[in-house]
This record gives structure tokens, C-alpha cells and sequence, in this order.
């Protein structure tokens, strides 16, 4: 294996479009992502069928951008790698299948990565981020995953726990659709919030049987009782789902409701990261995904922690192609690749990883 890896890595899994040409783990060679967003929005989240569909349309531009802003040819490259899972099924097998198509064209290796080991490797991709001093506690906070896990060594991760329900960028959607902010919701909620006061209202801090466990559903339902006009009767006898068209009460004030809201929030997973920490006693704190862009969670976890606390650069919170040619880098230098039958893993849990703590060549 040559001392410089060079990998184009690809990302489908769930509404953006990515990919990326990545050397030796750490340095952005391209990183391009085609977004959804606007796709979505009518729907306040993400419409599964639309953004399969929609990543079928681009993702052949996709990678020939990456690839021409990178300047090099599949010649210069050491290997190919996708995102195998989590994530929803039909997005992932566009990519999947993408990358296969180019592995057979090219001949190159392809390694399937796991969604969330790809965010844990983007804060390998920060200019100041050095090799960190094992064992970690990485908190992943994203649209559709909140989960904590002991990371021994690369490749090596003992899941803690996660969410039961709703995960942490999800709650933040379904909080912004209900309060009539943009799409998506964590941005939204958090520009809302910087005008409003947190003790206007105090919402709950799920309690979970799992001491790392999270839960936001009581959290979103108290928001909604709150501030939506409630049925005759006293009981909210609205069917499933129907907080979407709940009329706000007139009283209401958003930026007070956000600032609330995003309190509770970012105080579970404060709290959750605290036990973590304080049972397992690990050297540092990785807080990656989406909902690590936020700046009262990233200044309540550095405030809470008597831990060096590290988060990537804002444009790499959110999915990308970087991060997952950051993390096969280490799969690739300890000899590992992936066979052109895998499949689509869309529930991978970072333990169940049949790589896991293999790769101290890397």
C-alpha cells in the first residue's frame, strides 16, 4: 500500500448527493455535495421515493465534478468507497450501485463504510485536528441518529446507546414544521432562538431506562400541547401525525418556544454525554453529525466536560462524500476491502462492524 492513499468516496444516504476525492485521510483534494433541501422542504422532511429518484438524476455529475475539481484521473486513485449504511435503503443502493459500476469499470477497490463512522472520521478532515489519544467518547447527533459510543481505536466501537425514538435532528424538524419555521428545522429553531428566552417555558428531559439512552417524542409532544389550541375536552384527541396542522395559539412566541425547545434538547445530550464520560473515563469527547453545528451544544459539552471537546468545521457536520474517504483510509491501509456483492446495510450499528478493532495496521 503506498505511503499516500488517494479514494473517491461517494454518499447516498439520505437526501444529499456527495462526493469526494480524499488524500491520506485528511486532506480535501474536492467535496461536493448536491442538497436537497429545497426538494424536501414542501414536505417539512424527507420524502424517501423523491430522494432516491433525486439522486439518481445527479449523481453521475456529482462525482465527475469531484473528480475534474480534484484533477486527477481514476489512475491517481488507490481506491473507491461508499456509504454502505445506515440509512434509508433506496438512496443508499443508488450509490452503492454507482460504486460498484465504477470498481468493475476501474478495477480499483471499493470499501463500503458505515454512515456513522463516516461523521466520527470527519473531524479527521479539521486542519487542526491531530491523532487523538484513545479511548474517545463520540456523541453522533444527526437528522436521523443520536448515539453515543466508546471508540477504543480505529475501527473499534463499543455502542453506549442512542435514541428510542425521534433522534435529535428529526425532533428538530418536526419542532420547526409545528412552529412554521424553515425547513430543515435545526437551523431554523436555533436563528429563532437567539432572540428568545429558554424559561419561557420549561419542557421535559426524558428520563430512559438506559442511563446513555435518549428519547425526544415526550419532549415534542410537550411542545406541541403547549403552544398549539387543544381540542374541547381537555384531551388532545388529534390522530397521529396531526400536529402539522395544529392551529399555534395566539399567544404564542416562536423565538421563546425555539429557545425552550432547543434547551431541553441540548440538555439530554449533554447529560447522556456526562454519564458516558464520567463511567468511562475516556481522554477526549468527538461530537460530529448535523446537530453538532449547533453553538449552544457545542458550548454546553466543552462548558460540562472537563475533557478536550472536539466538532468539525460547520461545512463537514452535515453528510458529505469527505468523510467517508476520511474513514476508509484507515480500512484501506490495514488491507481491507470490500467484495462487490455487499449489501445495503440501512439499521448498521457501528458495533456490529465485522472490521471492528482490526485495524491496528492502520
Amino acid at each position: 500500500m503506498p505511503a499516500m492513499t488517494t479514494i473517491l468516496a461517494i454518499e447516498t444516504s439520505c437526501d444529499e448527493t456527495a462526493a469526494a476525492v480524499i488524500r491520506d485521510g485528511r486532506a480535501m483534494l474536492s467535496n461536493v455535495i448536491a442538497s436537497q433541501v429545497d426538494l424536501h422542504a414542501p414536505y417539512g422532511g424527507v420524502f424517501p421515493e423523491l430522494a432516491s429518484r433525486a439522486h439518481t438524476e445527479v449523481i453521475s455529475a456529482v462525482v465527475a465534478q469531484a473528480m475534474a475539481e480534484a484533477q486527477c484521473d481514476y489512475s491517481d486513485l488507490d481506491a473507491l468507497a461508499v456509504t454502505q449504511g445506515p440509512g434509508l435503503v433506496g438512496s443508499l443502493l443508488v450509490g452503492i450501485n454507482f460504486a460498484k459500476g465504477l470498481a468493475l469499470a476501474t478495477g480499483l477497490p471499493l470499501l463500503g463504510v458505515n454512515h456513522l463512522e463516516g461523521h466520527i472520521y470527519s473531524l479527521w478532515l479539521a486542519p487542526d485536528f491531530e491523532q487523538p489519544d484513545f479511548p474517545l467518547l463520540a456523541l453522533i447527533v444527526s437528522g436521523g441518529h443520536s448515539e453515543l459510543a466508546i471508540m477504543t481505536g480505529h475501527g473499534a466501537y463499543q455502542r453506549l446507546g442512542g435514541t428510542i425514538d425521534d433522534a435529535a435532528g428529526e425532533a428538530f424538524d418536526k419542532i420547526g414544521r409545528l412552529l412554521g419555521l424553515p425547513f430543515p428545522g435545526g437551523p431554523a429553531i436555533e436563528n429563532a432562538a437567539a432572540t428568545g428566552d429558554p424559561r419561557a417555558y420549561r419542557f421535559p428531559r426524558a428520563k430512559t431506562d438506559g442511563p446513555y439512552d435518549l428519547s425526544f417524542s415526550g419532549l415534542k409532544t410537550a411542545v406541541m400541547r403547549a403552544v398549539t389550541v387543544q381540542p374541547s375536552g381537555g384531551r388532545d384527541k388529534r390522530r397521529r401525525g396531526a400536529e402539522r396542522e395544529a392551529p399555534l395559539r395566539d399567544d404564542v412566541n416562536i423565538a421563546d418556544v425555539a429557545a425552550a425547545f432547543q434547551d431541553a434538547l441540548t440538555d439530554a445530550l449533554v447529560a447522556a454525554a456526562c454519564r458516558a464520560a464520567r463511567d468511562f473515563d475516556p481522554r477526549q469527547v468527538l461530537l460530529a453529525g448535523g446537530v453538532s453545528a449547533n453553538a449552544l451544544l457545542r458550548q454546553k459539552l466543552s462548558a460540562a466536560l472537563d475533557l478536550p471537546v472536539y466538532y468539525p468545521p460547520l461545512p463537514l457536520c452535515t453528510d458529505n462524500a469527505a468523510m467517508i474517504g476520511a474513514a476508509a483510509r484507515f480500512r484501506l491501509r490495514a488491507g481491507f476491502s470490500s467484495s462487490l456483492d455487499f449489501e445495503a446495510r440501512p439499521s448498521w450499528r457501528l458495533s456490529e462492524d465485522v472490521y471492528a478493532g482490526d485495524l491496528s495496521r492502520a
